[in-house]
């Protein structure tokens, strides 16, 4: 069991360690996830961001323990508020799912049965935690949240086909806050909402973690949400984690060459215009062993340590933590 709390008191909420994903086909194994290493206190905010097939929602699942036991092998250790995931039977993990660990997902639509009503659905999600709350209460509780992300009740009598896209993962959102979690992960969460409803909501959700002390993970691959709504930023490519550290820092100079490469990918929302610039190449395979940096056949910064050498993790003076090696010990505190 892991301790709670670090020297200047704050709270470790989630914390992993040498986590690695797997998922082993017919003919090959692909490694979705390697040696990660993260820390999340309470009250923080961390982005993961990344292109598609970068891990960052194997990361997320593996976490809640939702990856397929046949063919995902999970290995390290998955700590949250003093237990390991990874190792707890299944009723223990039922009681913490949605109770203090909730999750939402991007595809919304596929979470609700099409025959029941919305009202319906939720009531019986809300239960499972809380079977002896009335339907009064339940109601009150469900209205208040429709009502968090630009909701009516209304909504409580209609059936997911009379609703849009956008609606039902609003609602979806509204069920992973049921129970006040100490832990809400965004899984390309806001993808489906308007610009406009998307700020909205994310403005919300960042006033209640004040009020509730209440932790958030945003798995995303749109920068500008993690720069409106996250204290702190992970850069994660090919399964690895690139740099880590507070957005403010990360996002205004970044320090690995994946992480430029992202920003300069990305149109500037304020300042002066920038041509827009892709980062060359491919993700590489990871069914097979890679020598040296994972990055360097597209890294416009290579030279040759990086073919040869992995780059181990440095804590950086200004905290953040960047694996590259054009960075070496010298330069970490």
């Amino acid at each position: 069991m892991m301790s709670n709390n670090t020297p200047n008191n704050r709270e470790v909420l989630l914390e992993l360690k040498n986590l690695c994903v797997s998922y082993q086909g017919k003919t090959k194994q692909v490694h979705a996830v390697k040696n990660t290493d993260l820390t999340v206190y309470r009250g923080d905010s961390l982005g993961i961001v990344g292109e598609s097939g970068s891990g960052k929602s194997t990361l997320a699942l593996a976490v809640l323990r939702l990856l397929p036991e046949r063919v995902a092998r999970v290995t390290g250790e998955v700590n949250f508020m003093g237990q390991d995931l990874l190792s707890l039977d299944r009723d223990r993990l039922k009681s913490i799912r949605w109770n203090n660990l909730s999750v939402v997902f991007q595809k919304a639509m596929n979470s609700f049965s099409p025959v029941h009503r919305i009202g319906e659905q939720v009531e019986d999600i809300y239960r499972v935690h809380n079977p002896g709350a009335t339907k009064a209460e339940v109601f009150n509780r469900v209205s208040s949240l429709l009502k968090l992300v630009n909701l009516g009740d209304q909504v409580y009598n209609l059936y997911p086909h009379e609703m849009s896209g956008g609606m039902i993962q609003r609602v979806s959102i509204a069920v992973s806050l049921l129970h006040d979690p100490d832990l809400l992960i965004f899984d390309e969460a806001t993808t489906a909402l308007d610009v406009i409803t998307q700020r909205q909501i994310l403005k919300e959700i960042t006033a209640m973690e004040k009020d509730l002390n209440m932790s958030r993970i945003m798995i995303t691959h749109d920068i500008s949400v993690v720069a409106s709504s996250c204290k702190k930023i992970a850069v994660m490519y090919a399964g690895e984690i690139m740099e880590e550290g507070m957005s403010k820092d990360v996002l205004k100079n970044p320090m690995h060459p994946y992480t430029k490469g992202l920003l300069a990918s990305f149109p500037a929302l304020r300042g002066e215009k920038k041509a827009l610039k892709a980062i060359k190449g491919f993700l590489p395979d990871l069914s097979i062993r890679h020598e040296g940096c994972i990055f360097s056949p597209r890294c416009e910064a290579v030279h040759d340590k990086c073919r040869l050498t992995r780059p181990e993790p440095l804590k950086m003076s200004d905290g953040r933590m960047v694996a590259c090696t054009l960075y070496n010990r010298e330069q970490s505190p």
